[in-house]
């Protein structure tokens, strides 16, 4: 007996009183080196951030990879904006990186935080957190 296949799932659109709100997409803990921070001990050496980004897209049917934002996205504009050279703070390489999600007009507001663990003894990670918005 032949066991029935559990595609094709109807989606939102085929389900009466059902209606697609947002769809948010996003990367946590994302590690990347760069070479980033204001003090002299910092210029000419790659230090440790930990990204998380999350992008709200318009509410979309999503059946293929192309219908949304692909994680590895992220990840290459992260390593982009650090291959660029020195950034001085992080919210400047947060800022640059949340303008590059929303390139993308499907991204409707993009959250970027960063933390940058050891840059300040006694806490965990100092960070920050950009938000942009269409």
């Amino acid at each position: 007996m032949a066991v029935p296949s559990p595609l094709p799932f109807p989606g939102a659109d085929a389900a009466p009183g059902i209606r697609r709100e947002g769809l948010t997409v996003f990367v946590r803990g994302l590690e990347v080196a760069a070479g980033i921070g204001v003090h002299d001990h910092e210029l000419g050496r790659l230090q440790r951030l930990v990204l998380d980004v999350s992008l709200e897209l318009a509410p979309a049917a999503v059946e293929r990879l192309a219908d949304t934002i692909n994680y590895e996205t992220v990840a290459e504009a992260a390593r982009a904006i650090a291959a660029e050279g020195h950034v001085g703070l992080v919210e400047t390489f947060a800022e640059r990186l949340a303008l590059a999600m929303l390139a993308d007009g499907r991204v409707r507001r993009c959250t970027v935080r960063i933390e940058k663990p050891g840059a300040l003894d006694g806490a965990v990670a100092p960070g920050c957190e950009v938000t942009l918005a269409r």
